[in-house]
């Protein structure tokens, strides 16, 4: 009898997920797990590394893929502690032959596979969480083009849009029968996430649904610059953090409804910033630990931030009232429009001088679609320290307010709260 353990990571979901699907295939029972990794809590900065907002978001997460398991005669079990080590203990106290999980091509991630590969633990890994198949593009990942538009041009000209997505698992191994000890159930937490996103793969299906059917997409290139609602962008970033949803699945819907409604700017549009987040992923493969250095790729130096200025900035106290209402949306809702996001990170960069970094470790305690791809290259691509040859991209906020917010509604909304 094989007995095989099924590591969740940022995977939360059962359908569409090749790594949960082989590991069905091959296990006589399979024991699903979610580990809460104790690695430092707190940044150098004196912040959680996940605030409140993404705590609530990965717990609903959690419950949703929970009562799916159920659903399907299986459980989730959680641990805390060190992944590694959590792992090992259960491969000892399961007699699991082998971990499957998806593969994260980031620093962390890599060490904590490398940690158990280290010890003896057979890990099958999978990449799963991009668009396009790396498998499938028109050059090898570590020869890809650096710059975003070239990298577009190679992927349109070999007419690749998505990898298709597969089905839930039609059965789902039962449990081994001895449930290894220290398991934990989830811990009921009375913080919302959001107030209009509620994490978990079916919050994230039925907000697609009704996505389309209400036409939005249709109109999504030319109301994903506003700053405030629900429906001026997709908003499918947070699910698709977490992997309660994949790229693939959105394009793949995408695909149908254009067939069913004719394609046009907004329907492409979606699809292009889906390889926008494709880009910032593949390129780890090519400068992987290079891409987390102070100075990015450029080799120049980074000023350490002036702790009372980054103060001023992450509780919106800078004096600027457009950047003040950002990031006052941020902490209060943990969410940000990506033009505000930009705005808020080029202050911090040019007008306040601040260190990139500390702006990128805020980005990730505060975001509830904190992806460790898109952060650190929207964050490398603002302070010009990534691939674009452009240099840095800073941003008159003086000229953003006025196009952006003329009324002022936006910042009274947000000073005033």
């Amino acid at each position: 009898m094989r007995t095989l353990i099924y590591w969740f990571r940022n995977d939360l979901r059962l359908a569409d997920n090749p790594a949960f699907t082989q590991a069905c295939l091959n296990a006589d029972h399979l024991l699903p797990v979610y580990v809460h990794d104790s690695k430092e809590q707190e940044t150098v900065y004196g912040f959680e590394r996940q605030g409140p907002h993404r705590q609530a978001f990965l717990r609903e997460s959690l419950d949703d893929l929970r009562s799916q398991l159920r659903a399907q005669g299986s459980d989730l079990l959680e641990f805390s502690g060190k992944s590694a080590q959590v792992l090992l203990r259960l491969l000892k106290d399961t007699s699991a032959q082998a971990i499957y999980c998806e593969q994260i091509e980031a620093p962390e991630e890599i060490e904590q596979v490398r940690i158990l590969q280290q010890q003896g633990a057979d890990v099958k890994e999978y990449w799963q969480s991009s668009m396009l198949d790396p498998q499938s593009l028109p050059f090898e990942l570590e020869k890809m083009p650096d710059v975003f538009t070239a990298f577009r041009q190679e992927v349109e000209k070999a007419q690749l849009k998505f990898a298709q997505p597969i089905n839930v698992p039609k059965k789902i191994p039962s449990l081994p029968a001895a449930l290894p000890p220290g398991s934990t159930l989830p811990s009921r937490t009375q913080a919302v996430s959001h107030p209009y996103l509620l994490g978990g793969a079916s919050h994230a299906r039925a907000h697609l649904k009704q996505y389309l059917e209400r036409r939005l997409p249709d109109s999504y290139k030319e109301t994903r610059n506003q700053l405030i609602g629900m429906d001026y962008s997709s908003k499918f970033s947070a699910w698709l953090a977490l992997g309660c949803i994949t790229a693939r699945d959105i394009a793949a819907q995408l695909n149908e409804y254009e067939n069913c409604h004719g394609a046009n700017d907004g329907t492409y549009w979606l699809w292009f910033e889906l390889l926008w987040r494709d880009y910032f992923r593949f390129i780890h493969f090519k400068y992987g630990q290079k891409l987390y250095r102070a100075s990015g790729l450029t080799g120049v130096p980074v000023k350490p931030s002036y702790a009372p200025s980054f103060e001023q900035w992450r509780t919106g106290n800078t004096g600027t009232e457009l950047v003040d209402a950002g990031m006052r949306e941020l902490h209060q809702s943990g969410y940000l429009s990506n033009r505000m996001r930009q705005i808020v990170a080029s202050y911090w960069i040019y007008d306040m001088k601040g260190d990139w970094r500390a702006g990128a470790a805020w980005f990730e305690s505060q975001l509830i679609d904190y992806d460790v791809y898109s952060n650190q290259g929207n964050w490398l691509y603002i302070a010009g320290r990534g691939t674009d040859p452009r240099g840095g991209r800073p941003f008159n906020v003086a000229k953003q307010t006025q196009d952006h917010d003329p009324k002022e509604i936006y910042r009274k909304l947000w000073l005033s709260s």
